[in-house]
């Protein structure tokens, strides 16, 4: 049996190419037998359809935080209060920023916030971004802030450059999840 099985997880997608990825990571934790919900940012929308995670998780995906479907007080509390684990895969630089920064402008940054369950960060950007200092500042703070993060891997990009920046491999993520269960 599965470490994961009927563990309630809630995955966040942001905007950025390595969404494609999340939908393998979430198709990973279905099969392992955790009940997974999705928050897919506006932007994570450019790169990736909400149906896609439907399908796989046979559940809604949330997008708006005034959506009221779950909880009464809204989206962000009721999602919060029901995960036991938040991953947000891909994290952009943009995300990271807001999470680091207290921001509560959309549904996935008002879920976080209000989250009493273990967060894993896996970041997602070009290179050139994840170098910067602002972001590894940024970085630092969510990891002072108690949120795990799940370092980037270095490779081909989708930019073409060759560098640290790409989303950990869906298999990683879904072996540091497991390992959050360990007793």
């Amino acid at each position: 049996m599965s470490i994961l099985k009927n563990r309630e997880i809630l995955l966040g997608v942001t905007g950025g190419i390595a969404a494609y990825k999340s939908a393998d990571l979430c198709s990973k934790l279905v099969q392992s037998g955790a009940v997974v919900s999705v928050i897919m940012t506006e932007s994570a929308h450019q790169f990736i359809g909400a149906t896609t995670f439907e399908a796989l998780t046979s559940r809604p995906v949330h997008t708006r935080a005034f959506e009221v479907r779950e909880h009464h007080q809204g989206e962000h509390i009721g999602l919060a209060q029901r995960a036991e684990v938040v991953v947000i895969a891909p994290a952009t630089a943009s995300s990271i920023a807001r999470f680091a920064n207290g921001f509560a402008d959309d549904l996935l940054s008002t879920t976080v916030l209000a989250a009493n369950a273990p967060v894993y960060v896996a970041p997602a950007m070009n290179c050139n971004m994840w170098a910067k200092s602002s972001v590894q500042r940024n970085v630092s703070q969510l990891a002072q802030d108690g949120m795990k993060i799940i370092a980037p891997e270095e490779g081909w990009l989708s930019c073409g450059q060759i560098g640290a920046g790409r989303m950990a491999a869906p298999d990683a993520i879904l072996k540091v999840l497991e390992n959050q269960f360990v007793v």
